[in-house]
Formats: structure tokens, sequence, C-alpha cells
């Protein structure tokens, strides 16, 4: 059976890498990915001899693109129960406490933050690019920008949010305001942040998941109080899906990568 996520568990070392396994596609999100993390996440929670996690993205081009545009996303009548498909992909979200550190390679975009965002910290190779097309395309960023917020200065996640597919933040600049933890030369992102992992999972596990724990405690208030005025903003302020269409098809090539 062709599955979109990878797991691989190192019994020796106590370190599980989840691969998001769609390179052809850049990795986006479809809903069998969407699943399948749910299973993973939910699986590494009941497997003692998994003490840390990796979390990467297959291919040289990108970490993830976020949803992917061919997904169709079945949602309620009302307007009072949309459905976000992302909600639900990150490890935080489906109650692991287990230190989850990602490896970036190539893109990670829109809903690649809903990943990045539940992470403990980034590592990155100097391919790696950030941006956010949502405002391009007639999306509101809510979800995205709220995850956002724990991880960088305010003025340069507005910055990234706003300026959509015209502007990228090279891995150089997202190291430099703290959004990637260690740089690394292309490539080696993976075996970088397997190494961490391989020292957390040394550790006595009840000590790492309790700070793990209380690292998230200190920013979940103010992540449940913005997703609270997501689904508003998202109804209020999205374009209808043509119009969004249109404007991904009417896109224009070129960015500035700061």
């Amino acid at each position: 059976m062709t599955t979109a996520v990878r797991l691989a568990t190192d019994k020796d070392t106590g370190v599980a890498v989840v691969t998001l396994d769609r390179p052809a596609r850049l990795n986006a999100i479809d809903l069998t990915m969407r699943d399948e993390l749910q299973e993973i996440w939910r699986e590494l929670r009941f497997d003692d001899t998994v003490r840390a996690i990796v979390l990467t993205g297959a291919g040289e081009r990108a970490f993830s693109t976020g949803l992917d545009r061919d997904a169709v996303v079945p949602q309620p009548g009302s307007p009072f129960m949309s459905d976000d498909p992302l909600l639900r992909i990150g490890p935080k979200s489906n109650d692991l406490f287990k230190p989850v550190i990602a490896a970036v390679r190539g893109m990670a975009c829109g809903g690649a933050f809903y990943l990045l965002g539940e992470s403990e910290f980034l590592v990155a190779d100097t391919t790696a690019a950030f941006f956010d097309p949502h405002t391009t395309y007639g999306m509101v960023s809510a979800y995205e920008s709220v995850l956002m917020t724990q991880r960088m200065p305010y003025g340069e996640v507005a910055r990234m949010m706003l300026m959509g597919t015209a502007e990228r933040i090279s891995a150089q600049r997202a190291h430099d305001i703290g959004l990637v933890s260690e740089l690394t030369a292309p490539g080696e992102a993976l075996a970088a942040a397997t190494s961490c992992a391989a020292v957390l999972a040394a550790h006595p596990a009840e000590g790492v998941q309790g700070t793990v724990r209380a690292l998230w405690a200190a920013k979940e208030q103010a992540i449940a109080a913005g997703f609270a005025q997501a689904p508003h903003l998202i109804a209020l302020g999205n374009l209808p899906h043509e119009r969004q269409a249109g404007l991904f098809t009417a896109r224009r090539p070129g960015f500035r990568t700061r």
C-alpha cells in the first residue's frame, strides 16, 4: 500500500524519523497524509522505546508546501461548523509531548507551519526558504499566523504573512531571527537534527517530556485564543474558491529573498 508518510524507528537510540513522503507534490498535505500523520503521532504516544522524534520532508525541493490544492475537503453545510483539514496534523494537537525536531530542506510554506509551529525547534540547511502564500491568493492566514507569532518576532511574522508569494525568508534570515536554531550545509539538516534528537533521547524521558509540556503550556493559551478567532476571520476574509483559483492561475513568477 502506498503511504504518504514514512516512519523509521531506531530502537538503539530511541529516535524516530517521520518523513513527509510526497516529493513529486513538494510534500503537499492531502487528506491521506493528514490521516497518516494523526495515526503516527498517536502510535508514538504509546511507544516507550521512542523518546525523541525528527520530522522532515522527502526530496530536495521542499519540507512541505502546505495543503495540496487538489485536495477535496468536505465541509458541513453550516457556516458555523467549518472544518480545517490541517488543524489536527501536529504532534501537540494529538497529545504527543515527546520532543519533536523539524529538519527543513527547501521550501516550507503555508500549511507547513502547522507542523513547524508544534515542533520544539528547527534545524535547516541553507536551501531552506519560508513564506506564506495565503494573501496572494485571497485567503486569510489565520492558524499559520497564530502559530508563527510564537516562533518569530511580530514584525517578521507580519511581513512574511502579508507579503505572500512576493517574498521569501532565506535560511540565513530565519536563523538570524530565531526561527531556525541551527543552520547546516545543504543536505545535512536531517543528520544534525537526528544528532540532537539522540541527545534528548538519552536523557531521562520523564524530565524531557515534562519540560516539553511546560514549554508548550507557556504559549498554548495564546494559541487557543488566536485559534478561537480563526474560523470567523477565514469565513469573512477568504475569497470564493473560484476566485482563489483564478488568482492562482494568474500568478506571476519571481520573488525576493531576504
